[in-house]
């Protein structure tokens, strides 16, 4: 049986109409504009592409639809939007504006029904749960809201057991130490969520160079990168051809 193709996910994350990227979320600074990148990463053969507010909680709401909107136009792969996303009503806006999932961190925890209701409503395809996570000993990590900044008291792994329980699809995991850092990724912290859920697992935080996603695919089921497309230290081809090199499955482009 073949196992399943390892997908690359762009992330952007947004801030005022720009994409930014930070190191452990924080000390932000513009990298583009998320339609021209997400336009870029489309032709050059991402298999999906992640949209996060990176502000929506200062704003109380999500600001990125019609962004969504206009990259549906351009851009012709499953879309994600994130951040700020509260409600059910805020769920089928985001749907309605072009994006086929949709990403919930803090809401999930503040209002685990919301996961729940949203996956019995539109399927539990179209429910991505974040986990923003820090290490607070050996094996062990907590639960952050607020762009890593909020800690919750949650153990990650049983954090994301449970969002399996509530109807998640896939679970999208950042670590916020490794984060912007391109120093290479939490291999534990991928590890102990994968071997404790039987959903996918998206790894996020830390790639820097093409030897990490090496170590890294055996353990998760798809990427998402920021650093790496957005300072252009690899293209997407040269990523997928390394993967390849090193027997992963990948996509390949059309």
């Amino acid at each position: 049986m073949t196992s399943p193709k390892t997908r690359l996910i762009a992330r952007i994350d947004v801030k005022n109409e720009h994409v930014i990227k930070g190191i452990h979320l924080e000390g932000l600074r513009k990298v583009g504009d998320p339609i021209k990148l997400a336009t870029k990463y489309y032709i050059e053969g991402i298999d999906e592409i992640l949209f996060m507010d990176a502000v929506a909680s200062l704003y109380n709401r999500n600001n990125l639809f019609h962004i969504i909107q206009e990259a549906c136009k351009e851009v012709f792969i499953p879309i994600t939007i994130g951040g700020g996303i509260r409600t059910i009503e805020d769920i089928a806006k985001a749907l309605h504006s072009g994006a086929d999932k949709i990403s919930l961190n803090t809401q999930a925890i503040k209002n685990p029904e919301l996961i729940k209701k949203a996956s019995e409503i539109y399927g539990s395809q179209c429910i991505v749960a974040s986990i923003e996570a820090k290490k607070r000993g050996p094996n062990s990590w907590e639960a952050y809201i607020d762009n890593g900044r909020e800690e919750t008291g949650l153990d990650v792994v049983e954090w994301a057991q449970k969002l399996v329980e509530l109807g998640a699809g896939e679970i999208l995991v950042t670590s916020v130490d490794k984060e912007g850092t391109k120093k290479g990724f939490d291999l534990d912290l991928f590890k102990a969520i994968n071997e404790n859920v039987n959903i996918p697992v998206i790894i996020s935080g830390g790639a820097g160079k093409l030897e990490h996603l090496k170590e890294a695919a055996q353990i998760g089921d798809a990427f998402a990168l920021a650093s790496l497309l957005h300072y252009n230290i690899n293209t997407i081809q040269e990523v997928k051809e390394h993967l390849k090199l090193n027997n992963i499955n990948v996509r390949t482009n059309a």
